[in-house]
């Protein structure tokens, strides 16, 4: 393992938590971590809600061509997960700060945040494959939205539960832990393999989570926000582990109602009659 980066992630001086797993940080570092987040988040809900306002909420990929949808994708990620990687991404960035400067330090940045956008943009091309699939069946036969519906809220609800999401979400709420193992990476192309691994953890932990968005419609800013507070509170606040199991079975419980309430399934109505009128 690298010395320099095992130090890096040692704080200086006192220092307060950054999240569950103990990640200790100096308070001047914690505040220009946030705000630079703060800085990039903000930015990425505006344009969001902004492109949401003019599309709507429609089924399947609402007539996108897949590089416009993974362009649009991506901005939604950075808005809502990029809070909850705080403190991953701040720890790590600071151990960059403390071994470059400079035009280096900024592209090793980029070079994680880049890691991590590439696999949610990776996971953006199931999305868009299933959600093509699952708007040429709503168009196709409307009243297939409810199962439809029904299915992806049973998925969300059983991934919640199940243990993939218990692993990943323990990665995500242990950062100083993976940060150490990852100061072993070895060059070239470390902060880059870094961002990707905990990208991949990332989408494990926020899979499910993703699946509702099927029925909830993917432009729905408030599916969008609902969702992103949940993975907030998931990842950083110290119930995070109930919490996750009371979203779980929420969900199956939607799977249930699902298919006798339209109003459940926004992103699935395109065509589909009302109940009232079967």
């Amino acid at each position: 393992m690298d010395r320099s980066w095992a130090t890096a992630f040692v704080p200086s001086r006192p220092a307060a938590p950054t999240g569950v797993g103990g990640t200790l940080l100096p308070a001047r570092d914690l505040v220009v971590g946030w705000v630079l987040l703060v800085l990039i988040a903000v930015p990425a809900w505006v344009l969001t809600i902004g492109q949401a306002r003019d599309m709507g909420v429609e089924p399947g990929t609402m007539g996108l061509a897949l590089p416009l949808f993974l362009l649009l994708w991506v901005l939604m990620m950075a808005a809502m997960m990029l809070p909850s990687m705080a403190p991953v991404a701040i720890t790590w960035v600071r151990g960059i700060g403390r071994q470059t400067a400079g035009w280096t330090r900024a592209a090793r940045t980029a070079e994680f945040v880049g890691g991590y956008l590439l696999v949610w943009t990776a996971f953006g091309l199931l999305a868009y494959g299933a959600l093509a699939l699952t708007g040429g069946l709503v168009d196709d036969h409307p009243t297939a939205g409810r199962w439809i519906g029904s299915i992806a809220f049973l998925l969300a609800g059983l991934y919640q539960l199940g243990p993939l999401k218990h692993v990943c979400l323990r990665h995500c709420r242990d950062p100083l832990g993976h940060l150490v193992r990852y100061a072993g990476f070895r060059r070239p192309a470390r902060d880059l393999r870094v961002g990707v691994h905990h990208g991949a953890y990332c989408v494990g932990c926020c899979a499910g989570l993703m699946v509702v968005l099927v029925p909830l419609g993917v432009m729905n800013v408030a599916a969008m926000a609902g969702l992103a507070l949940v993975i907030f509170a998931e990842k950083l606040w110290s119930r995070g582990f109930i919490l996750s199991g009371v979203v779980g079975v929420a969900f199956l419980v939607l799977a249930v109602l699902a298919p006798f309430h339209d109003w459940l399934l926004p992103g699935l109505q395109g065509s589909m009659p009302s109940m009232g009128g079967m």
